[in-house]
């Protein structure tokens, strides 16, 4: 993995990280969720045009690039409706690492039957000790229940939107490999922040109403801008990160965002510690090291 991109998956954890507990902070996240989209769509619009000005895509006809828009747009909003519920019925410092986890785990794979990618040794090596770490964060203390009865920990429902928030993540992130060979990665982001506002608006609507949302925006209006410049940020730099090196590099890597989110967890939301948590952090920064010295 080259040193820029890993420099860019860095910058990257931190921004997601950082926008994950805004939102995880909120009172309604998913009115939340949609004012930050629609911020940064109309806030970035300036740098839309520019960018769509100077790198044209082409037609349909001549290459997958607005099928792939199409496609990654339709993921998010099913990502971004599971992670609001997610955060909405259980702790940021455990619906974070299991919607993070399933990507390493996955995505690897993924890239390796449907992109041709291989992958070194050392790096497979940083992939399961990361995915370790994940799990260690994510089931510590509950292990022996989901080791006795692995189906119990189902019923939690952040549980289960972090799952499904997961596997959104390990469908998106094949897809946008395959996009930023024809887009300019920021081009791509806004026209996916431009198009999963458009299609979450009717929903988040309908089932918040005008007068709560309103109400998100008017008393949340310093959080909402921030949250939604790093979020175009944080994947904009991942798709960056996408276009120089593996997918199946890039997805592990950023992982260590779970560091960044159990800390704020723990610190700035006053959400409980233990040494798993620990444990699984000290993981997670270690396959990061292996993937990272991986040609």
């Amino acid at each position: 993995m080259t040193g820029l991109s890993l420099g860019l998956v860095l910058l990257s954890t931190l921004a997601h990280a950082s926008w994950n507990f805004l939102l995880k902070r909120s009172v309604d996240q998913e009115a939340f969720l949609l004012c930050l989209l629609v911020s940064a769509a109309v806030l970035l619009a300036p740098l839309g045009v520019v960018l769509f000005l100077r790198f044209p895509i082409d037609a349909p006809s001549q290459s997958p690039a607005w099928w792939l828009v199409g496609a990654t747009i339709g993921l998010h909003f099913l990502y971004f409706l599971s992670l609001g519920r997610g955060y909405a019925s259980g702790d940021l410092s455990l619906v974070y690492p299991i919607a993070r986890g399933l990507g390493p785990m996955l995505v690897p794979v993924m890239a390796v039957i449907f992109l041709g990618e291989t992958i070194a040794l050392p790096a497979l090596l940083g992939i399961i000790v990361v995915v370790v770490g994940i799990y260690t964060v994510a089931l510590w203390g509950n292990l022996n229940l989901f080791l006795s009865h692995p189906v119990a920990i189902m019923k939690d429902r952040g549980t289960r939107y972090a799952i499904l928030t997961g596997l959104t993540i390990v469908c998106y992130a094949i897809v946008d490999k395959s996009a930023v060979a024809h887009v300019q990665p920021f081009l791509y982001m806004y026209l996916m922040t431009l198009g999963t506002a458009i299609v979450l608006t009717p929903y988040v609507v309908r089932r918040r109403g005008l007068a709560v949302i309103w109400r998100t925006c008017r008393l949340n209006q310093g959080s909402i801008v921030i949250a939604g410049l790093l979020t175009f940020t944080a994947y904009g730099l991942v798709l960056t990160a996408m276009s120089l090196s593996r997918v199946s590099y890039v997805a592990p890597a950023r992982e260590v965002g779970i560091v960044i989110g159990v800390l704020m967890g723990i610190f700035l939301l006053k959400e409980p510690f233990g040494k798993g948590r620990l444990l699984g952090s000290t993981f997670i920064i270690l396959g990061l090291v292996l993937i990272a010295l991986s040609p």
